[in-house]
């Protein structure tokens, strides 16, 4: 289900400081078969896999860049876009689903101003569908951060939400 929110805003990104993946080349670059090593490390340092970044390996390793990009591309454990730091997983399991997972999903959109795929301009939230978290019988079902939210209204997850930003607020401000 998309949803069409007004007040999303496009994210300018952040430039990338590639020294820091410099040892995980070194370290990881002249292995054969130590692609997936690789991205796994330069998702660790970021929290993502940037764009450049796989240039910038490809041209220190001689790899090409193509691979690298289908690699980090095809495996689902890999993400080429910086995250929140909430990572709302949202179940669209056939229990969910049929429990008003789209509801969920509305209110999601709604209560932060963003589409499934998306991230908060804060950075606070990310939102991305999975088809089962394998929690049926609490449907319907979000995750955040390793969280389970079961028996979901609309309601109750924007008072979640709301909740966690609060915190990520307060959290900043201690900063």
């Amino acid at each position: 289900m998309a949803c069409n929110c007004s007040n999303k805003v496009e994210e300018v990104r952040e430039l990338v400081d590639l020294s820091l993946i410099d040892p995980i080349i070194e370290k990881y670059g002249k292995i054969k078969g130590a692609t997936i090593t690789i991205l796994q490390g330069v998702q660790e340092e970021y929290g993502y896999i940037p764009s450049e970044s796989l240039t910038y390996i490809a041209q220190k390793t001689g790899m090409k860049e193509a691979k690298l990009y289908g690699v980090a591309t095809f495996y689902t454990q890999f993400r080429m876009n910086p995250v929140g730091k909430n990572l709302i997983l949202l179940c669209q399991g056939t229990a969910c689903h049929v429990n008003g997972a789209s509801t969920i999903e509305k209110a999601i959109c709604e209560e932060l101003g963003i589409t499934e795929g998306e991230t908060t301009l804060d950075k606070i939230f990310t939102f991305t569908n999975v088809a089962c978290l394998g929690c049926c019988s609490l449907a319907p079902v979000m995750m955040i951060n390793g969280e389970t939210y079961a028996k979901l209204t609309p309601e109750k997850t924007v008072e979640v939400l709301r909740n966690l930003r609060k915190e990520a607020q307060s959290e900043m401000e201690g900063k």
